[in-house]
């Protein structure tokens, strides 16, 4: 089940954000940094910060956003929502958390009245990349971002990918 996170959950999102900073570390060039506590508020207190619960247990977490005008540039819209730093519990690595947030972004979007799902990548990871499009993403390729200041601190180590699920497409 896919519900708001709320502040009672700060501590665990904080310590899934570390230990996924921590697996990149052995898998990834590029890791996440610390995130600013007051971002996960804003999400929280904005609705746009989710987690997946297992057996009452937060599985994964994951924050979305309605404009990402840094990332997108022109392709930026309201029509839009983007998914944001998705972390997995490691006691349910591997379960596909990403094919279920597909799921539950198209359902948001349909009631929201939105048309496209985004996502983004740092650096380019060739089995990233393989996993997003199996989860339904188009893969719109690898692009230099012309200004990273105000991103997160890993938005200036190298290029991004960008993924996208056209939901008009798919009628």
């Amino acid at each position: 089940m896919i519900t708001n996170s709320t502040p009672s959950d700060i501590n665990e999102i904080f310590r899934l954000y570390n230990l996924a900073s921590e697996y990149q570390k052995t898998r990834f060039h590029v890791v996440w940094p610390e995130f600013e506590q007051i971002l996960v508020e804003t999400e929280i207190k904005e609705n746009r910060q989710f987690k997946l619960l297992i057996d009452g247990k937060i599985a994964c977490i994951f924050a979305i956003t309605f404009n990402d005008p840094q990332i997108w540039e022109e392709k930026d819209n309201s029509e839009s929502i983007y998914i944001h730093r998705i972390a997995t519990n490691p006691e349910f690595r591997g379960s596909n958390f990403v094919k279920i947030i597909v799921e539950w972004a198209k359902e948001y979007c349909k009631e929201h009245y939105k048309t496209f799902i985004r996502m983004d990548t740092i650096g380019e990871n060739k089995k990233l990349i393989e996993h997003y499009t199996l989860c339904g993403f188009e893969y719109l390729g690898y692009i230099k971002l012309k200004s990273t200041e105000g991103l997160p601190a890993h938005y200036q180590y190298d290029d991004c990918c960008l993924f996208e699920i056209d939901l008009k497409k798919q009628i």
